[in-house]
């Protein structure tokens, strides 16, 4: 799926390309496309049967990959595209595209995911995805997305005290597993 509503009636020539290569939809900020491909965040996989490490993957920060999605949304004249409420939907959108690989597996099966070479691969895009449009997000509003994340992390860890004994969890949390 695009962000970008015009890639539907005009799609950029190497979109056409990169349809042919992959089985799922490919997106023009070049967090898509198939595995090992080189998009904004570098080639995808990790290493393992067939795969590969990311390249400088262990040298990365967050705002070096904000800045290469920013040149990569600007060379390609896409800032205009990227306002909080399309970067959101797009966002809930890969976020659902996650979910749809996991959608019929027994808690046995999702558990395991990552063994089939191919199922990895789609795992990895789409949380490569989730993560391009979520920097990308917040880089449009100014969100220091390591700072928002230990504030919550913060509030939960008062909210949430830890437990003192296993299976207190459930009671002491009013049923949830995992805060909000």
């Amino acid at each position: 799926m695009s962000e970008h509503p015009e890639q539907t009636e005009h799609p950029e020539p190497h979109e056409e390309a990169r349809r042919g290569c992959s089985d799922r939809h490919d997106h023009p900020d070049g967090s898509g496309g198939p595995a090992g491909s080189d998009g904004p965040a570098g080639p995808h996989g990790t290493a393992g049967p067939d795969r590969r490490e990311p390249a400088g993957a262990a040298g990365l920060d967050v705002r070096a990959l904000q800045d290469r999605l920013a040149a990569f949304a600007a060379a390609r004249d896409w800032q205009q595209f990227h306002t909080p409420k399309n970067l959101a939907a797009a966002l809930s959108v890969e976020a659902s595209e996650l979910v749809e690989i996991f959608q019929w597996l027994t808690p046995e099966q999702s558990a395991r995911v990552m063994e089939e070479p191919s199922t990895a691969a789609r795992v990895e895009d789409e949380v490569a995805d989730v993560l391009a449009y979520l920097l990308q997000f917040c880089e449009v509003l100014g969100i220091d997305v390591l700072a928002a994340l230990s504030a919550k992390i913060d509030r939960n860890e008062r909210r949430f005290p830890a437990l003192k004994e296993a299976g207190d969890g459930v009671a002491d949390h009013g049923g949830r597993h995992s805060p909000e």
